[in-house]
Parts: structure tokens; sequence; C-alpha cells
């Protein structure tokens, strides 16, 4: 079944601009706010725990809602699609919403980001439905890390099973890891060469403050240039220019192998608010301008109060237009605590 009217590129008259003259061009859409890993820097399992009050169904976007305001968004000009959660290979009917937002007339990037758990399992039917991409999450290799990392006890071979698959099924694969300075920066080098093994990018991101229950120290952040010359010791590294404007990775490519590269995250040593272009959408239909942003802007009420789509559109419009988010040039600046959404709830 499909409910899209207006494709995404072609019948938008002039794309929104915020208050930086940055465009809307990445959606970022979370599935489900639930996850069966409980990453410390994510779901610490103390506050998430099986009394933790989790969105209830009712609240929830439905696949048709999901897609409808997709497909509104990509008509106002966005260009790149990434699902996320919460972990969503959790949400029932996630082959079929990929489906749907494969069906979206026009040319867009359609991705997803998984802890990779399910993904063995999964991978196949993702690529048929129409998923392009996948970002794995994987902070560790060594089995002790991993576990003191997820807090569930899990092994990173269903992980790397995962990655095997998407390969094996013809999914472009990146590897996410969150580097936390005491924790796990000794892997640095191992997932690296993991990377270059099986012919996958890797992503290694600065410990952020997202949220207010991940207990965040700045003395706990490993800055990207660390990260940087801990690889180039091993595997010599050039920097390479990033592919479009709003790539929030620093791109490095290894001499010795001209088709691969890493890339970092820099979001704490050098924040790159000035070019993001990325809204983002929660399971229960809250627009987001900002993954720190402490509060969102509510587009269920309008879906289902029986709001046309050329209504909607100029909501999303209007919101983009007042923008103004930069939280991450703005931290060191920032005295006391600002309530912001949890990741697991908001989407990597």
């Amino acid at each position: 079944m499909v409910f899209f009217v207006q494709p995404c590129q072609s019948l938008y008259v002039s794309l929104p601009v915020d208050q930086m003259q940055r465009p809307l061009r990445d959606l970022r859409i979370s599935v489900t706010d639930r996850c069966n890993y409980r990453c410390r820097y994510c779901m610490p399992a103390e506050v998430f725990d099986e009394d933790y009050p989790y969105l209830p169904k009712p609240e929830i976007l439905s696949l048709e809602e999901i897609a409808r305001l997709t497909a509104i968004f990509c008509s106002l000009g966005v260009e790149k699609l990434r699902l996320t959660g919460g972990e969503p290979l959790l949400r029932r009917g996630l082959v079929d919403l990929v489906s749907m937002l494969a069906d979206i007339p026009g040319e867009h990037d359609l991705a997803m980001t998984t802890n990779g758990s399910a993904l063995a399992r999964y991978a196949k039917k993702l690529k048929a439905a129409g998923l392009q991409r996948v970002t794995i999450s994987m902070d560790a290799l060594n089995p002790e890390i991993f576990v003191r990392m997820n807090g569930t006890g899990a092994s990173p071979e269903r992980v790397i099973e995962g990655v095997d698959a998407a390969l094996e099924h013809g999914l472009k694969v990146k590897i996410n890891s969150v580097i936390q300075k005491g924790v796990n920066e000794d892997e640095i080098v191992k997932l690296a060469r993991f990377g270059r093994e099986r012919g996958v990018t890797m992503r290694f991101i600065e410990y952020m403050d997202t949220g207010n229950t991940n207990g965040w120290k700045l003395g706990e952040v490993v800055p990207y240039t660390e990260m940087v010359e801990a690889i180039g010791q091993h595997f010599p590294l050039e920097a390479i220019a990033p592919n479009y404007i709003g790539e929030t990775a620093k791109r490095f490519g290894y001499q010795d192998l001209s088709d691969q590269e890493v890339g970092f995250i820099s979001s704490v040593s050098k924040p790159f608010c000035g070019d993001c272009n990325r809204a983002r959408l929660s399971s229960d239909g809250q627009l987001f301008t900002c993954l720190f942003a402490s509060h969102g802007h509510d587009s269920k009420k309008l879906l289902r109060d029986g709001g046309t789509d050329g209504q909607i559109t100029e909501v999303i419009r209007s919101v983009w237009a007042a923008r103004d988010d930069r939280y991450s040039e703005l931290r060191s600046q920032i005295h006391g605590a600002q309530p912001k959404p949890e990741m697991s709830y908001l989407g990597g």
C-alpha cells in the first residue's frame, strides 16, 4: 500500500533554510524507543530497567504515518533518510516500512542505524525491500569490554555476524564506535584493523553528552586528534575532503589502501554545527531540530487531527526556518543541566 502524493525532489519550489542558512537535507527517523542493549552512553541499565516508562503503543506513529511524514519531508528537499531507534529491528513491520520509504518517488539515500544483533536475520529482506546502507554500532571487539559497554552480557560475535550478512547481501556498511576514555580507547586500532580486513568504513565517535542519564564527563572524551594519531601509528593516514556539505565525519584515507577510509565524529572537540542539516523525528512524532534540543514540535497531533499535506508542509517549513541550534559550539558556555532528549528516544 502506497500513500505518497509528493515526490522526493522534483516538485519542491524552495528549500527551507534556518536562521544560519542551513538547508534541510537529512531526516533521522526513530521508529522505537526500545532496545535490547543497555549501552552506557545511551541507555544505562540502572536507569532503563524493567520499570522504565517506555512509550505506549498508541503514542507511537504507525508505519503509514511515518511514511506520509517522510514523503512530505522529501517534498521539501530532504535527500538522506535514516531509520534509527532505540533498536529499529525491534519495530514490528520494519521491512514493510523500508519498502514504503523506498517507494517514495525521487532519488534519496535510505539507510539504517542498528546495533547489529538481529541484522543477520533481516539483512536479505531489508536489501530486497530497498534499504541501501546500514551503520552498525560496535564499540569493542574484546568480549569483556564489549559486555562492559553494552550492559547486557551480549557477545560481539552476533554483531560481527550481522556485519558479514549485510556485506553478503549487498548492503553498504559503516561501523560506528563510541570511544570513552578509560573504557575502550585501547580498542581503537583493533577496530580500525577490523574495518580494513572487512573492507568497511569505521566511524569513531567522541563520547557525547546526549540526554541527561549517561553521566557524561568532559574528561572521559578522547579527542578525535588522539584517535587519528593512534591509528596513524599503525596505518598511515591522509586527510580527504568531505563527500558533501554537512557531512559530520572528518575523513581520512589509508595511504596503503586507495579505496578505504576511516572517519571521526568530533562533536565535542571540534563541533560541526555550522553545516548541520539534520532534522530528527521521534517515534511518537516529535520533530527535533538538534540532537541536543530541549524540546520538539508535535507533528503527530496535526496528522491525527486531519491536517492536510500542505498544512504539515508549512509547519515543517516554519519550524526549520526558526531553527538556530548550535549546542555543541556553545557547550562550554552552558552552565547547569539542560534538559535534553535521551538518544534512545530521539535516535543517533
